[in-house]
């Protein structure tokens, strides 16, 4: 009898043990990963917690180092206990205020609807977009300066509770002094990524910052399917137009590298880029007689640097002129549209929206095919 309660004491004792353990906040299944179906740069994973880890493995071309970001519920900062060591950066959630250092972040923010939580960028006039102007002109949004340079004493000084950064490398020196603030800095690597739909996925990054994770799953399923829709007019073109790119900066032609974003848009609107065939994620350096010598025949050229009109083409250097693009006026350029106070349309909103970019550049090349559409990144020159 008394063995018998000496074990029934010990069964108590073992069972009441598990359910503790099983109620602890800290006890956690696996964590789950979201779908991330076309971003090589980021991925993101949630624990039954409430935790939301973020990864950034390529915050810069070439980056070797990944960063690591824990994303924890306010209301649950008390019950989280966290090995500080383990990340680069701890954020409680939802946020109220933030600062961003790239235009191609604020699409983002513009599409999540949480642009008003935005207190501080670097070089405002570069904006584009109508709603964060607005909020710029009413003094919502403080100029920081540039981004290498940025004043961190306007910044600190509007309480974020991130900063998103952007660079070519971690030296910057403006974040340290952030970060030795108080304020967390996480890494946005979207302009590292090389297809159209890579980049415009990076809008889940923003998403777990403001609990709007499946809002942002749904913009991007819906970019997606567009871009897929778009892709699927050329399906059966056959004849594909040569296509040459860039122009001379200081004697150097940078061409689009075959790997580049801008040349998995050129083969998704069946074209024959003449420099497909080359492994470069980036641009590439040419002399104005290799690029002659290749491309002087093309049927179409874009983005002749920064040039809107063919008097400036010509004008720029006589050379341009022996192109048959020049002499055909089938020159297209996505400097041309631009915002309220001069920043380019297609650099911040491009990335974003890839099925937009398609459009265009299918008008361009097959008009047949989309006969009604209005050029929006792309404009001939004048």
């Amino acid at each position: 009898m008394k063995n018998s309660i000496l074990i029934l004491v010990f069964c108590l004792f073992i069972a009441c043990k598990t359910d503790k353990k099983n109620d602890s906040p800290l006890q956690s299944a696996p964590p789950t990963k979201i779908e991330i179906n076309h971003a090589k740069g980021f991925s993101i994973e949630t624990t039954n917690n409430g935790l939301t880890i973020i990864e950034v493995s390529s915050a810069w071309p070439g980056a070797t180092t990944s960063f690591k970001y824990a994303l924890v519920p306010k209301n649950k900062m008390a019950s989280i206990t966290l090995n500080k060591e383990e990340y680069d950066a701890i954020v409680a959630t939802p946020i109220e205020r933030l600062i961003v250092t790239s235009t191609t972040h604020i699409p983002s923010l513009d599409a999540l609807g949480v642009t008003n939580k935005l207190v501080g960028f670097p070089k405002t006039d570069l904006i584009s977009s109508e709603n964060t102007r607005k909020l710029i002109d009413a003094g919502h949004i403080k100029e920081l300066g540039n981004n290498e340079t940025l004043n961190t004493e306007i910044a600190i000084s509007l309480r974020p509770e991130v900063l998103v950064g952007f660079g070519i490398n971690n030296q910057n020196k403006a974040y340290e002094t952030i970060i030795r603030s108080n304020i967390p800095v996480v890494y946005n690597g979207d302009w590292t990524e090389e297809s159209p739909l890579g980049k415009a996925e990076w809008v889940k990054f923003f998403a777990p910052f403001f609990g709007l994770e499946t809002k942002a799953d749904s913009i991007f399923k819906s970019i997606e399917k567009s871009y897929e829709q778009t892709k699927a007019i050329v399906k059966d073109v056959t004849k594909k137009p040569t296509v040459l790119t860039g122009g001379l900066y200081k004697d150097v032609w940078h061409v689009a590298g075959g790997k580049s974003w801008m040349a998995q848009f050129l083969q998704d609107a069946k074209t024959d880029y003449l420099w497909k065939e080359t492994q470069e994620t980036g641009g590439i350096s040419q002399s104005l007689e290799t690029v002659l010598a290749t491309a002087q025949h093309a049927d179409f050229w874009l983005n002749p640097s920064m040039l809107t009109s063919y008097a400036e083409v010509e004008e720029s250097n006589e050379h341009y002129t022996q192109f048959d693009a020049y002499k055909n006026k089938n020159i297209f350029s996505n400097t041309i549209a631009k915002g309220a106070t001069g920043g380019l349309l297609y650099y911040e909103l491009g990335p974003m929206r890839p099925d937009l970019v398609l459009k265009d550049l299918i008008h361009i090349f097959h008009p047949e095919l989309l006969p009604d559409h209005q050029l929006f990144f792309f404009k001939p020159l004048e």
